[in-house]
């Protein structure tokens, strides 16, 4: 599968230290396995969660994952 990067989401890795980035970039090239969840609300979309973070991500073609969003747990969901 193809892993595809919002602007967003881009900007959030960056910001991370080397640890979280090491570990969320392990849990989205583990994709489809891991703690995922549908969103409520929002179909097609899905959350992986990443100890305190959060993965925002859908399906837009058969071979693509949009990773949209990634934010600690208590600023993910806001403005879904």
């Amino acid at each position: 599968m193809n892993i595809e990067y919002s602007k967003q989401a881009v900007k959030a890795i960056n910001g991370m230290e080397k640890r979280g980035k090491l570990r969320i970039k392990a849990a989205i090239e583990g994709l489809p396995e891991g703690d995922i969840k549908p969103l409520k609300g929002s179909k097609g979309s899905y959350r992986l969660r990443v100890g305190d973070w959060r993965i925002l991500f859908s399906y837009p073609a058969k071979d693509i994952i949009l990773i949209e969003k990634i934010a600690p747990r208590g600023e993910i969901y806001k403005g879904v």
